[in-house]
């Protein structure tokens, strides 16, 4: 069932079963803040076992890319298009949180994105791989972050 994710009572709706559930909900309900103001978005996720098509480009991206396999189960994931954007989140049991921004120009910005919800370890798939960087934040408390860009393929 889709859940309109709502940034102003954060809610750990679908996402019972990750340990930090409640830092997982607010670093959802940050993602869902982030696209109303910026757009107009509304942030809709759905089961990851309904929206398996979504869960499976991103995991096309990491593998093909850095050659990355994600050992947490995704529990949620939306994708959407705005001002020609393609966007791609899955919300994993971990409390891990992945985002693809896929400008469908082709000079456009390409990039994969992580986020970390607070109280979680590094997941060891990226923890050799990457940096992260802290932010703070009001709905998901402090954030960790990284990214890297996509460059090898067409998606």
């Amino acid at each position: 069932m889709a859940y309109e994710v709502d940034f102003t009572k954060v809610s750990t709706v679908g996402l019972e079963s990750s340990p930090v559930a409640a830092a997982l909900a607010g670093l959802r309900a940050n993602e869902a803040r982030y696209f109303k103001n910026k757009y107009d978005h509304v942030f809709v996720v759905e089961p990851a076992s309904k929206a398996k098509k979504t869960v499976a480009w991103v995991h096309r991206i990491l593998k093909e890319e850095r050659d990355l396999v994600i050992a947490s189960r995704p529990l949620e994931a939306t994708e959407f298009q705005v001002e020609n954007i393609r966007w791609a989140y899955v919300f994993y049991e971990s409390g891990l949180s992945i985002n693809v921004l896929y400008t469908l120009d082709d000079a456009g910005k390409r990039a994969v994105g992580f986020k970390l919800s607070d109280g979680m370890d590094v997941p060891a798939e990226l923890a050799d791989k990457f940096k992260f960087a802290r932010q703070k934040s009001k709905l998901a408390g402090t954030i960790r972050g990284s990214f890297f860009v996509i460059k090898k393929g067409e998606y």
